[in-house]
Parts: structure tokens; C-alpha cells; sequence
């Protein structure tokens, strides 16, 4: 059975939503993201600051040199959430089949509600169109959308769509692709859209002179293989619009994590080791939320030239314990480090998850107490802040 699969991008979501709770920032250049002095980057910006050059993950120094009345906004993580919530509601009433895959992006699986290969290229785009409108009107956000037989042109539709509304308005952009007219859509379209093409690897068909998807297809499924081995077979199949991937109505959590960037170079080992501690507890916290624990922990570490490390080791049972993951941690960042050198960024993380590993035998009665203080000490925090209390060291 053919396949109709929207995808959804939400049009500049933070901007758009700091502009409902501000509408002075409308039609004004502006971003969403940290301050420069605190090396902050550019989590999102306005189309009007984005006419003038700047883009997301861009610096905030290098976004206000570009645009010295840029407007820097904070962010406002709480309220992103819930709009973003009231979305998947939408998607959700519209079709049981809905994969979410950022705060503000999805695809919807929309085959059952059209048939019929001309049919379901017009119904859809009616529902498209509905949609569209019914997010602007009950919640003011702007949305764009593409939609095609699978992911791979919905999403790249999405994209095209959005390139060719470029302007200080929000695009707002609707595009559908025909069934059967998927080589035909991305052929002049350039390589750097498609998945699976990064940097090194639009740089090596530049070289060969491939710069068009279409030309990417000419070259057949052996010609890329020789070049990149069963990752070039998959770039034949996307390149002739092909993707069989389903969408996945629910994604499991593959790691859980958290970093931070510091203002200065950091070398102090108190305080760097203190950092780490934080770090550890707020991803056990995390982890005991989502009723989770992993049994490989990782560590992320940049160094002031930008030079990026990450060491992980696995341990031998599941842990959401924050103490646990901090020694972990902190052993590995005494091997990779040397006292005094500086550092620039630091990050935890675990992966490997499942469910957590309840012992309540001989050792776990005192195991199983200083998780119900854990618990406590959770809920404390969460209602009063992580300051609140905290505990103390032996």
C-alpha cells in the first residue's frame, strides 16, 4: 500500500514563541540563546535577524558583530515545552501514527486517511493545509510542512519549502510531493540536503564533481559502494527519493546527559571536580525520572582549542546513583586530564539504559532506604529548587 507521510517544522519555534509573550520583538531582529560574555550561541533567530546573516548554532559574539541591534532573548525552556505539547496533541488527534523527533518537528503517518494515488495527493495536501491553519489559529504559531510517500522527501520537501519562502515573514511553507515524482523532485536539488551527506562527504563528490542529487543517482548503487562501502548503497536508495523507514510512534531514550560550557577556561581542579558532581546528579535525577538506569557512563571533555574527548567505561549493573556516576566519571576525567590543564566544556552522560535493577535482599533493605531518601531529596528539589538541600559529604 502506498504511503503518504507528513513532515512538521515548526517556523522558528523559540522566536515564535517569545514573540506571543512579547509582540514588541515582532518583525525585529532577534535571537533566542545565551549571552556573549558567557560564549552563549544562537538557539534560534528571527527571519528578519536571519536577512542579515545570522543563523542557529552561530556564536552570539559573531551574531551581534553581524548584526550589531540584534535583540538577545533568553530562553524560556518552560513554555517551549507546553507549546510544543499542545502540537503533538494536534498530530496526534489527526493520526494514531506520529514521531515526534525534536520539540519542534514530527512526522505523521497520514496513509489510512488517503487513498488512491492522485486521491492522496490532493486529500492530503487538504489536510496539510488544514492543519497548518488550525496551529496558526488556536495556538499562533507558524508552521511548515512537506509531503511525500516517505520521510526522506517529506522531510527535504519541508526543507526546499522553507528555503524558497526566504524573507523577514515567517514561510509558513506547503509542499507536496507527487507519488512517483520523487527522483524528479530532488534531482536539482544539492547533495548537502540529502541524509547521509555530511561535510567530508559533499567535499569527496565535489571532487568527483557531483554536486546534484540527481547526478548523485546517475553514478548507480555499485559506483558509491566502491566509494563508501554499504553507506554509499544507502546514499543510491535516498539519492532515487527511496526510504522505507516507518514512522516510530515511540523513540526510547538512547543516553541521558548534561554538559556545560564554561565562561573562562576552567583549570581549578576543585571546582572542575565540583562541576562534574553537579552534572553527575542532575543526569541520576534525570535517569530516577524517567525510571531509568545504564550501565555505561561517559565522558565529554573540550579542551580551549576546541579539541573534543569522550572516554566511557561500562560498569557492571544498571545505575541511576548519582554518587556512582560522578566516581565513574571522575576517574575517567583523571585519566584524559593532567592538573591544571584548562578546560573548556564538560559533560556526563549514561547510556545503555533499561529499566533499573531493584535489590532488596541482605545488602538491599540499606540499599533500598537511601533510595527512598534519594526520592525525597528529588521531590525536594523539584518543588523548591536543587539548592535546596542537598547532600553532605562523608
Amino acid at each position: 500500500m502506498p504511503r503518504t507521510i507528513l513532515h512538521l517544522d515548526l517556523d522558528a519555534f523559540f522566536c515564535a514563541v517569545e514573540e506571543l509573550h512579547d509582540p514588541s520583538l515582532r518583525g525585529k531582529p532577534f535571537a533566542v540563546g545565551g549571552r556573549p560574555e558567557e560564549r552563549g550561541v544562537v538557539a534560534s533567530c528571527s527571519y528578519a535577524a536571519r536577512a542579515l546573516g545570522v543563523h542557529s548554532a552561530m556564536p552570539m559574539s559573531q551574531a551581534l558583530r553581524l548584526c550589531p541591534q540584534l535583540i538577545i532573548v533568553a530562553h524560556g525552556r518552560g513554555k517551549y515545552g507546553e507549546f510544543s505539547a499542545q502540537v503533538m496533541e494536534r498530530l496526534n488527534n489527526l493520526s494514531p501514527l506520529v514521531e515526534q523527533i525534536s520539540v519542534d518537528e514530527a512526522f505523521v503517518d497520514l496513509s489510512d486517511l488517503c487513498t488512491g494515488s492522485q486521491e492522496a495527493d490532493k486529500s492530503a495536501q487538504e489536510i496539510a493545509r488544514k492543519l497548518q491553519k488550525q496551529i496558526l489559529d488556536e495556538l499562533r504559531l507558524p508552521c511548515s510542512i512537506g509531503v511525500a510517500s516517505n520521510k526522506l522527501v517529506a522531510k527535504i520537501a519541508t526543507d526546499t519549502g522553507k528555503k524558497a519562502a526566504r524573507g523577514p515573514a515567517y514561510p509558513s511553507a506547503l509542499t507536496v510531493v507527487p507519488a512517483g515524482a520523487e527522483a524528479e523532485f530532488l534531482a536539482p536539488l544539492p547533495v548537502s540536503m540529502l541524509w547521509g551527506v555530511g561535510p567530508k562527504t559533499e567535499k569527496r563528490l565535489s571532487g568527483l564533481g557531483i554536486h546534484t542529487i540527481g547526478q548523485l543517482a546517475a553514478m548507480g548503487e555499485s559506483a558509491l559502494a566502491a566509494l563508501f562501502g554499504e553507506n554509499g548503497r544507502e546514499l543510491a536508495r535516498h539519492a532515487k527519493g527511496q526510504d522505507e523507514r516507518p514512522v516510530v510512534t515511540e523513540r526510547a531514550a538512547k543516553s541521558i546527559s548534561q554538559e556545560t560550557t564554561f565562561a573562562r577556561d576552567l583549570r581549578d581542579d576543585k571546582t572542575l571536580e565540583a562541576t562534574l558532581k553537579e552534572l553527575s546528579a542532575q543526569v541520576g535525577k534525570n535517569l530516577r525520572h524517567e525510571h531509568l538506569a545504564g550501565t555505561t557512563i561517559k565522558l565529554k571533555i573540550r579542551w580551549p582549542d576546541f579539541t573534543t574527548l569522550t572516554r566511557q567505561i561500562t560498569i557492571p549493573s544498571p545505575t541511576d546513583q548519582d554518587d556512582e556516576i560522578y566516581e565513574t566519571a571522575l576517574g575517567l576525567l583523571r585519566r584524559i586530564r593532567e592538573t591544571g590543564q584548562y578546560v573548556r566544556l564538560i559533560g556526563v552522560g549514561v547510556s545503555r539504559l533499561g529499566a533499573p535493577i531493584r535489590q532488596m535482599e541482605l545488602w538491599g533493605q540499606e540499599s533500598e532506604k537511601a533510595r527512598k531518601l534519594r526520592d525525597v531529596l528529588d521531590g525536594l528539589q523539584e518543588k523548591y529548587g536543587k539548592k535546596v538541600v542537598k547532600k553532605g559529604d562523608s
